[in-house]
Formats: structure tokens, sequence, C-alpha cells
């Protein structure tokens, strides 16, 4: 049967109690009535002595009312429990929660960048103390390294932060550490002594975000810095050396490469010239060929037509060349029966034949020798 129907679930009508009448609300005064007659039994000595004692305990209530009123800074965020549970978070400002042991509130600081070290600490005194149980790290190519760190971290989720992780510097720290120790153990101690050190600060902090993501610890990755990077103090020494000799070779294998780049272009050129000159000469001579040929069949094509013009103009365009060029002495023949003996320019006759010349009868009376140079007289 339906309560509508009953009037409740007692049956009775008008919304009334098991009893035969309407709840009603305590009576207030009524209340405080009866308490001040309590307190009267337990403290017998008059009505003002009593009513001093409700007053006072009316002023500890409300001390104890208005202890729920709490304020979040700026930087802060709260959260407000409930017997011991997580009921709300809360903004920066003013707020109020039940009076303690109902509810209580928690305001840490979620914009406060938190710093861990890892591999040192620092000291009081300015100088670092080293923790090499935390430092030597195995590189990927099996050498050891000692590394300091530094991990700076905020909180991002105040109600993970608090509730998920029981110690939160040591659950950083503990990651951190495993972290850079997977990173280094991927690396190269070259690599992470020289210029690998951006990539290997951002792999461990990628690592290390997912490592406390998977915690659900409430914990955000500022950055990760890395402070030392150096192999043990023992062989350090013996490694600068070694370092030293590699930069030598990169150094002398760089002056290698500089000089082949340098030479292997001139080859490649001077081959390519002197293959475009063998071209061109080719060319030249190819070209050459087939204009005497062509003249020849020129040549022969007026000689068929009219040979004896033609062999006549050859033959005097033969001696014409083979004749332009050398000295030459005509020797008049009458002038052989005079009994005068002819003038012959012999040291004339050795100079070069570049510049000829024609050299007119002697001024001695009876010569009748001329010497000719460039052509016929």
């Amino acid at each position: 049967m339906s309560w509508n129907q009953g009037g409740g679930p007692w049956g009775g009508g008008g919304g009334q109690s098991p009893w035969g009448r309407s709840p009603q609300p305590p009576n207030l005064e009524e209340v405080l009535r009866k308490s001040q007659e309590r307190l009267r039994r337990f403290f017998p000595g008059g009505r003002g002595r009593g009513r001093g004692i409700v007053i006072a305990v009316a002023a500890v209530f409300v001390l104890w009312i208005a202890s729920g009123f709490y304020r979040v800074e700026p930087d802060e965020q709260g959260i407000v429990l409930r017997f011991g549970a997580y009921n709300r978070t809360t903004s920066p400002g003013l707020g109020y929660h039940l009076p303690e042991p109902i509810e209580e509130a928690i305001m840490p600081k979620v914009t406060r960048v938190n710093r861990v070290e890892v591999g040192f600490r620092e000291t009081t005194s300015g100088r670092n103390a080293e923790l090499p149980e935390e430092s030597l790290m195995l590189t990927g190519d099996e050498n050891i390294i000692d590394v300091n760190f530094i991990v700076l971290w905020v909180i991002k989720d105040a109600e993970a932060y608090l509730f998920n992780i029981r110690n939160p510097d040591g659950t950083v720290k503990s990651a951190a550490e495993s972290a850079m120790r997977e990173v280094i153990g991927h690396s190269e101690i070259a690599n992470a002594l020289t210029g690998g050190r951006p990539k290997i600060e951002a792999d461990t902090q990628a690592l290390l975000q997912q490592i406390l993501d998977s915690y659900h610890s409430g914990i955000e990755i500022d950055n990760v810095q890395l402070q030392r990077v150096d192999p043990p103090d023992q062989v350090i020494d013996a490694f600068r050396d070694v370092q030293s000799a590699k930069i030598d070779q990169q150094r002398l294998i760089n002056e290698a490469e500089a000089y082949r780049n340098n030479v292997v272009p001139v080859a490649h050129g001077d081959g390519a010239r002197i293959v475009q000159e063998a071209e061109a000469y080719r060319a030249q001579i190819v070209l050459a060929a087939q204009g005497d040929a062509a003249r020849f069949l020129s040549v022969y094509d007026a000689y068929k037509a009219a040979q004896d013009v033609t062999a006549r103009r050859l033959y005097i365009e033969t001696m014409q060349s083979v004749l332009e060029h050398t000295s030459k002495i005509l020797v008049d023949k009458s002038a052989t029966g005079s009994g005068v003996l002819p003038y012959l320019p012999l040291p004339q006759l050795t100079q070069p034949p570049a510049a000829p010349q024609a050299q007119g009868s002697s001024n001695t009376p009876g010569s009748a020798a001329t010497s000719v140079r460039g052509g016929a007289q």
C-alpha cells in the first residue's frame, strides 16, 4: 500500500508520526531551559551562577562554530576532509567547513616550485655533498659516469597529491633516479658529456612524468636540470686523455676531408676540360677534313669541265704556294758572257723568309745578278 494512501509509513493520516501527533521542530528556548535546570542540579548555588555557566557554554559553542572559517591564499588550494575522508575542493578566498572533528581543511601550495636533488646534497657551507650510490650510472657503451641533477616539480592535482602518495619528495626522487638511469643506459658516454645533455634532460623529464602519472600522484614535473656529468674521479685523467686523442683524430679526419673536397673537384674540372678540348679538336679535324674533301670534289668537278685550264691553274697555284716563302735568285743569261762574276747576296739568303724583301741590283758596275724574295721577277 502506498504511503500517500495511508498517510505515512505507519498508516496514519495527515502526516502524523506513529504516536498519533505531527512532528514538531525542537524549541530552542525549551532546550536551553532544560539544560539550565540540569546544570543547577550539578552546580547548586543560585540562579546567577547557573546563568554564567550557560553563557560560558554558549560562548564556547559559538567559538567552536566560528572555528570553521578558513582562508585559502592565491597560491593554495583548499581540500576539505569530512571525518578524515575527501569531501570537496575549494578555490582561493574565504571558506567555511563544519568545525573539527567533523571537517577540517588542508591547504597545500599548488604554485610553489619544489626541488629534489639526486646524486648530491647542498650543504650550508656552500659545497655539495656527493652521494656516489645515487650518482654513479652505467652508459649504453658500458662506461661508468657520475651524474648530478635537479628535479623541479609542482602540484597539479591537490586531491591526488594528498591521498595517493605517502612521501611526495621521496617518490619523486626515486622515480627521477630510475628514469635517469634508464635514459643514461641508452646513451653513449661521449654524447652525455658533450652535446647530448639537452636530449637527456628532455627524455628524463618525459619518462619521469609518465611514471608519476601511472602512480596518479598529482605531480607535474616542471624541469630536469643536469648539474654535473663527468667520469668518476678515479679515471677522469685517463678519460680526458682518451677524449683528447679522439678530438685529434676527428681533427685529422676533418683536415683530410677538406683536402679531398679541394682536390677532387679540381681533378674533375681538369678532366672535364681535357675531354672538352679533345672533343673540340676532334670536331675541328673532322670539319677540316670534310672541308678539304668538299674542296677537292669541287676542284675535281671543275677539272673535268676544263682539264687544260684547270691543270694550268693548279700548277700556278702550287708553284705560288711553294715559292711564296722561299728565297729566290734570278740570274740574267745575258750577263754570263760579259766576263763579269754575278754577285750573290749569301748572308741575306740565310735569313728567315718571314719578311720577303726584294733586293735590287748591286751598285757595283757590271753586276748582272738580282736576288728576289717573295716572288718571281
